[in-house]
């Protein structure tokens, strides 16, 4: 990639426009699927987590956020889902999942996380500092998360970059 455009490009210079959802009974989403992704940022002993929440039925994106595999970082991802008003997550076995979210709205099992694990597979095979083996890594936290959310952005939300 081009240094010039990496010296241009800061995370404090980039414009997220947040929309508002309209509480409604008719935005309320049925079922949703959570998950978390692993990568790595310089080295594999600073692990960077992906966590995201899809609409099983569309597909789309929910909400997104980046951090440590830890209930706080759950809890915000938590937080930007509460306008959605969710009424069934289906997740893997994480305990985060576990201890924050009701167990009579919770479904735990593989074989309802498939839809978001596909989109894993797709970020990972587009942007190849997600890839397992590679000799892409990201040096930074900042441009860890800003690459990967600017890919989100376009990609899932249809905003521009």
């Amino acid at each position: 990639m081009n240094q010039k455009l990496l010296q241009r490009l800061k995370p404090e210079s980039v414009e997220v426009e947040i929309i508002r959802v309209e509480e409604s009974e008719e935005t309320a989403i049925e079922d949703s699927e959570l998950d978390e992704m692993w990568s790595y940022v310089g080295k594999k002993s600073n692990p960077r987590w992906l966590w995201h929440a899809i609409d099983r039925r569309s597909g789309a994106v929910l909400a997104y956020v980046f951090g440590r595999r830890k209930d706080k970082i759950f809890l915000q991802l938590r937080k930007l889902l509460d306008p959605f008003r969710i009424k069934h997550y289906c997740t893997d076995g994480w305990g985060a999942y576990e201890r924050h979210l009701p167990a009579k709205c919770h479904e735990v099992g593989k074989q309802k996380t498939q839809r978001i694990e596909r989109k894993y597979l797709r970020l990972r095979t587009r942007i190849k500092r997600l890839a397992r083996k590679t000799i892409c890594f990201s040096k930074t936290e900042e441009m860890h998360d800003l690459v990967i959310g600017l890919f989100i952005n376009r990609y899932e939300f249809g905003l521009p970059v």
